[in-house]
């Protein structure tokens, strides 16, 4: 990022920069325009006020005056305005600071998105490349994280044959559930969760997963990782981790009577394209 963009980052997630007061805010100005060999602000003492620049006391004076209300903002909306102040300091300058990156635009009302593909076709793969393009952190948690999670041996638990098919008993089922119920805690404590899922039942699998979230009340984006089977077939080759078959025997059984918002073709598609498709359909 250059200066400006850089700017507008901490402008719209003063949070990730560890600015939650006007004073925090002054204080990284100031380390960020040394840092930058004064290109930051070089100039803006005198803009904003002639006499000597005592950041906190005079930036918020400064406010006040412009805004007699400022002095009962809460902190966010204090930190905002002086990173408006700096913004309008630059813009006359003729070093216009720019609105942030699209990606940084996206408030996201949804917390969930649910990636639902077969084995082999990609979904973790997609979900790394989200964290990297989505502005807020969003933690990854597959099937996977559960099946690790569990014991080595678990009545009625999950079977792999040796053809690749995959059967689950009411021991995992149970395991399953809690696990659900807590990914849904954890969003609704603050978390942002990306889900990559193998729906071995289709759409009575998704119901499930509908069951601990809608109850939840969050905002669920459903998307379906399509892929071909020949194509997830040859990566499950070349990654030598799983039972020959699976790929090509979940490639379309997954989906079967599910509902997505997005549907999205691994196969024809690299992972960061499909993530950025997925990106621009948050709220």
């Amino acid at each position: 990022m250059d200066i400006d963009d850089r700017l507008a980052d901490v402008r719209f997630r003063p949070s990730v920069y560890g600015i939650a007061t006007l004073r925090d805010a002054c204080v990284f100005l100031y380390g960020f325009d040394a840092a930058s060999g004064n290109r930051v602000l070089r100039g803006f003492q005198q803009w904003v006020d002639p006499g000597p620049l005592a950041w906190a006391s005079v930036v918020s004076g400064l406010l006040e005056k412009r805004d007699p209300s400022f002095s009962g903002l809460d902190d966010a909306a204090q930190v905002a305005a002086l990173f408006d102040l700096v913004a309008e300091f630059r813009a006359e300058r003729g070093d216009p600071l720019p609105g942030p990156p699209a990606p940084t635009r996206i408030h996201a009302a949804t917390r969930v998105i649910v990636l639902n593909g077969g084995s082999s076709s990609g979904k973790s793969t997609i979900a790394r490349c989200l964290q990297t393009v989505l502005p807020e952190p969003w933690l990854t948690l597959g099937v996977d994280t559960l099946i690790d999670a569990m014991p080595a041996s678990v009545d009625e638990g999950i079977d792999f044959a040796v053809d690749g098919g995959v059967s689950v008993g009411f021991g995992f089922q149970r395991l399953e559930h809690a696990w659900m119920t807590g990914v849904a805690a954890m969003v609704r404590a603050g978390a942002r969760v990306i889900v990559d899922d193998v729906f071995l039942g289709g759409a009575a699998s998704q119901q499930r997963w509908r069951d601990a979230l809608d109850s939840a009340g969050l905002e669920v984006l459903w998307v379906g990782v399509r892929c071909g089977g020949a194509v997830a077939a040859a990566r499950e080759t070349v990654r030598g981790d799983r039972v020959t078959g699976m790929a090509e025997t979940q490639a379309e059984s997954v989906h079967r009577g599910v509902v997505y918002d997005l549907e999205v073709d691994s196969g024809a598609n690299d992972a960061l394209v499909c993530a950025r498709e997925i990106a621009a359909r948050i709220k």
